[in-house]
């Protein structure tokens, strides 16, 4: 791996940039992988082997990732495998609208973090699942941001590993979950972490897991979005539930930009994240 690679993949491993970014996400000192990407069979050609922070699934044989999803289960588990590319999603989306506030370092960060904190973990289930390493264009972006590109063409870039991330989702294992299951129970994965992430803002007054949690808050948004109706008329419980969660959650995370007073009910947040986690799982 050249060094420009390895500058960029530490952004996201615990070193702060100048402009004094608090780090919300803990990562370890891990290179990317090195070598040729081989294209990525189809879900069908692929096998997975017999077989946290990530509250539908428990501790699996391969024990939890930085990101605390548990990497044994997300061989076998739609949702564990789903919730973790979903966090790759929330801090490409905090990145992106980051980088669109002005926030130029922070993006750069934010972009790098999913190297170590789950995409390095998850790669031995990427593979088995048949999914091609893509977390070049992590550190890729990351470097963009450093080196001046536009909001523009950060976007276009966000656009692209979003489009990644959304077809790697055609891999997960197959568990018998309907789409509806797996929309819901992403979604109170990255509601549960936007919730914790806010309650260590509001604590510290800090941007960094301010960012973090919007990107989660984000990514459960766009999880549950396209599924709402069929969760609904799967469990109309548990719909109502997180959307009350989503909504209480716009307004804690308005925009990517911090706002000068972190004035949400932390308690509120907190309950409604519970009780949407408690419906799903019911």
């Amino acid at each position: 791996m050249n060094s420009r690679l390895k500058r960029v993949t530490s952004l996201g491993l615990g070193l702060v940039i100048s402009g004094g970014l608090l780090t919300a996400c803990d990562a370890a000192d891990a290179p990317a992988p090195d070598g040729p990407v081989a294209d990525a069979p189809t879900p069908a050609e692929s096998q997975a082997p017999a077989g946290s922070h990530a509250p539908m699934g428990q501790m699996g044989e391969g024990g939890e990732g930085e990101g605390g999803v548990s990497i044994g289960d997300a061989y076998t588990s739609a949702v564990v495998f789903n919730s973790s590319l979903a966090i790759a999603a929330a801090h490409v989306i905090a990145a992106r609208d980051a980088h669109a506030a002005g926030r130029v370092e922070a993006a750069a960060e934010m972009f790098a973090h999913p190297v170590s904190e789950v995409l390095l973990d998850m790669e031995p289930v990427f593979l088995a699942r048949g999914v091609a390493p893509f977390d070049a264009l992590f550190t890729e972006a990351s470097l963009a941001v450093l080196e001046g590109e536009s909001s523009e063409q950060i976007a276009e870039r966000a656009g692209e590993i979003l489009a990644m991330i959304g077809a790697a989702q055609a891999f997960a294992p197959d568990d018998e979950s309907t789409p509806a299951d797996i929309a819901a129970g992403v979604a109170v994965d990255q509601i549960d972490r936007a919730a914790d992430m806010y309650r260590i803002a509001q604590r510290a007054g800090a941007y960094g897991p301010y960012l973090d949690g919007y990107g989660f808050f984000r990514a459960a948004e766009m999880a549950y979005r396209d599924q709402a109706d069929a969760v609904s008329a799967a469990d109309s419980e548990a719909a109502e539930r997180i959307e009350a969660a989503l909504a209480l959650l716009g307004e804690a995370y308005p925009s990517a930009a911090m706002p000068e007073a972190l004035d949400a009910d932390r308690a509120a947040l907190s309950s409604a994240s519970a009780q949407a986690m408690l419906a799903v799982l019911n």
